[in-house]
């Protein structure tokens, strides 16, 4: 702009008095000292001009700016402070123009982060969705990997309106810590219970080896066994590795003293051994009687509880040879086959209780006789199934394993129809030593008669 023209600009908006440049009121700002005058006074008017040209130039660099970019936001502070200038810049010229295109600026700034920020607020809220669904997840990594992707998100996202910054802020972050401390509760958990998993496979290692020296064979082998079984209980999920090296240890420990057991029992005379199976046997013979006496008692419960307490016994005993071991082994089972299935009946029978007009001893040992008969047909249905799949297999080498299932479920089924038929016989007697003598004084009613047909049956 030539010197004359930023004169009349200067002259314009501003004036000389008492050898002080003002600067004329304008919008809501009054008339205000910008300078002073140096030497001339048009020289000193263009001067303030010239820096309102400046000034001017600043704004409009700044809104062409605006107009450029996609993130109009980052320039509000930039606008709002060039206003606030407007009331301070020392300059002559159109600043209310100025502020009215900061003005501008200013609103279109302010409209752009509200959309923005409704567009911010719908993509938090979705990411806040997406963390809530997962916050229950037990798919640990994934998961974990998932929200920490979201968290990279959210922070990336622009801000919401102040209003809901708070609460939007509150439930992500909730949601989020909710999973990662239910996370890190599992993996502690899961830590300390390997911990505990180790020190008991370690103590059954220490046990073994602390036995496998040892002269007391037969009670050292029932111990060994034991702690065999104990190792079998722990469970546990350890690394393959270390669950390897364990189970190496404490193999060892038993192969080693199982070894010396060998070696002393080829040791041993054929006499001893005879007589410790003989002894077995004896034993055996004894559990028998015992198993035999336990159907003549009133509680089942109690019968079966025995029973099982018999074949725990059993176990512990130690095998015994010959014919007769087979034959005192086959009576055990049947005796405590008899126990498990009178008390199966009575549970049947107490699911289905008899009328009370039909309730007598001889009706209740009816009922389970004719209950026993069902089992048996249903039984036979089950060997006739069996035999039919059986007879259905081709002779090849593949089908030998599916062979021996099928004959083993055949055996256990014709098992059961036998112990069921000896149940029958069992309670028969006991309805004939159970009966009492017919009374012939009184005629039988309609009713009657029909409970006695029942009876019957």
């Amino acid at each position: 702009m030539e010197n004359n023209d930023l004169l009349e600009e200067a002259k314009k908006f501003g004036f000389v008095r008492d050898n002080q440049v003002w600067l004329k009121a304008f919008m809501d700002y009054p008339e205000r000292q910008v300078g002073e005058v140096k030497e001339v006074e048009d020289e000193s008017l263009q001067y303030f001009a010239h820096r309102f040209s400046q000034f001017r130039e600043k704004v409009e660099g700044l809104i062409s700016k605006i107009n450029e970019s996609e993130n109009k936001g980052s320039f509000l502070m930039k606008v709002l402070h060039l206003k606030e200038q407007i009331g301070k810049y020392d300059a002559l010229g159109d600043f209310e123009a100025l502020h009215k295109n900061l003005t501008n600026a200013e609103n279109e700034i302010k409209a752009a982060i509200s959309r923005n920020r409704d567009k911010n607020l719908s993509t938090k809220i979705a990411m806040i969705t997406e963390a809530e669904d997962l916050r229950e997840s037990i798919d640990w990594k994934p998961t974990a990997e998932r929200l920490k992707e979201l968290r990279q998100n959210w922070i990336k996202t622009g801000p919401v309106e102040k209003a809901l910054n708070d609460e939007i802020e509150e439930r992500f972050r909730t949601a989020v810590e909710h999973f990662f401390n239910r996370k890190k509760e599992f993996f502690e958990d899961k830590h300390a219970m390997l911990n505990r998993t180790l020190d008991k496979y370690k103590a059954l290692i220490e046990q073994s080896e602390a036995l496998k020296n040892s002269e007391d064979f037969e009670g050292t082998t029932k111990k060994l066994k034991e702690l065999q079984n104990q190792w079998k209980e722990v469970g546990g999920d350890l690394p393959r590795k270390m669950s390897n090296e364990l189970w190496s240890k404490f193999r060892a420990a038993h192969n080693y003293f199982f070894e010396r057991l060998k070696n002393r029992i080829t040791e041993t005379k054929v006499e001893s051994k005879d007589k410790f199976m003989e002894e077995n046997l004896n034993k055996k013979k004894q559990l028998v009687v015992e198993a035999e006496a336990l159907l003549k008692l009133q509680n089942m419960q109690e019968a079966t509880t025995k029973a099982k307490e018999l074949q725990a016994a059993w176990k512990k005993v130690g095998p015994a040879k010959g014919a007769e071991s087979d034959y005192v082994w086959e009576r055990f089972m049947i005796a405590c086959d008899k126990v498990f299935e009178m008390s199966s009946l009575e549970h049947y029978m107490r699911k289905k209780p008899l009328p009370a007009e039909k309730n007598t001893l001889a009706d209740q040992t009816h009922a389970r006789i004719n209950a026993l008969k069902d089992f048996i047909k249903y039984d036979k249905q089950e060997i006739e199934v069996l035999e039919g799949n059986l007879g259905k297999l081709s002779p090849i080498p593949n089908n030998e394993t599916f062979r021996t299932m099928l004959q083993g479920k055949i055996r256990n089924f014709n098992r059961k129809i036998t112990t069921k038929t000896e149940l029958i016989d069992f309670l028969k007697q006991r309805l004939n030593h159970e009966a009492p003598p017919a009374k012939t004084e009184a005629p039988k009613t309609e009713n009657a008669s029909q409970n006695a047909a029942s009876a019957s049956e």
